[in-house]
């Protein structure tokens, strides 16, 4: 793809709609639930955007890459709107407040093929804590059981993008070190955050039913990550990019069940 090229489809992504994000509602604003959700997804975009950067920088599944990052970019603008309607005080307006400065920092490298990836790596991690930190103000301010299950499952979301960039980092040659730990941790952490949740006394039978799908795509997507010295390293990557969708948008069903809890 030439450099013009993807930056007029960068640009032209703002009007776009995407999966992972849905459409406000006029003259509404948001329960706490659901900003624990939506800012928990903006975490889950920040790795999703770099995931898909980093797969057309590599050559690898470019139409889905780029339909996956056209949607992240449009529905992370939607969100932050969005959340503009439920700031309850100066803490959580003054985190959301961080989180837009350093997405807009962050945003352009993810509009160019040819951006620094030491700097997408480094706005991937700045973006991911100022919406850590503003999910987190969210949930004290709900104060409830079951806001801290949308918490701990939505993250599960981020996680499953979090791998997935991970292992492109590594395998583009850049953090190899780091981004092995953060690979390492982020499937720790996964796991013990699954065995909690089926563990919950608010997990229903559907809940539960739901996460035991995600196991299932959990042990596809184990496969792929562990796939390190592969020959093949185009087909390693679309694995760990296919994978990472699957387990992404079934975990996206389980968030959705707390969130109504």
């Amino acid at each position: 793809m030439q450099r013009r090229e993807f930056l007029i489809f960068a640009a032209a992504s703002g009007l776009l709609s995407g999966t992972a994000g849905a459409a406000p509602v006029a003259g509404t604003s948001l329960s706490l639930p659901v900003a624990i959700n939506k800012s928990g997804r903006l975490r889950m975009l920040s790795q999703r955007g770099a995931k898909a950067w980093l797969l057309l920088v590599l050559g690898v599944l470019p139409d889905r890459s780029k339909s996956i990052l056209a949607q992240s970019l449009a529905s992370f603008e939607q969100i932050l709107g969005e959340l503009k309607t439920l700031q309850p005080g100066d803490d959580i307006r003054g985190l959301a407040q961080t989180l837009d400065q350093e997405w807009r920092a962050y945003r352009p490298l993810l509009a160019d093929v040819r951006a620094d990836p030491k700097a997408v790596w480094t706005h991937s991690e700045a973006v991911l804590a100022a919406a850590q930190a503003l999910t987190v103000a969210y949930e004290k301010a709900a104060g409830t059981s079951s806001g801290k299950l949308v918490n701990l499952s939505g993250r599960q979301r981020m996680l499953s993008q979090r791998m997935a960039k991970a292992y492109l980092f590594r395998q583009m040659g850049v953090n190899t070190a780091e981004a092995g730990s953060m690979l390492d941790a982020a499937m720790k952490e996964f796991a013990k955050a699954h065995d909690d949740l089926k563990a919950a006394p608010q997990s229903t039978a559907q809940i539960k039913s739901e996460l035991a799908l995600v196991e299932q795509q959990w042990f596809f997507f184990q496969n792929a990550l562990q796939m390190r010295a592969a020959t093949d390293r185009v087909k390693a990557a679309s694995d760990v990019g296919t994978t990472s969708e699957r387990i992404l948008e079934q975990m996206d069903l389980v968030v959705g069940l707390y969130e109504r809890l």
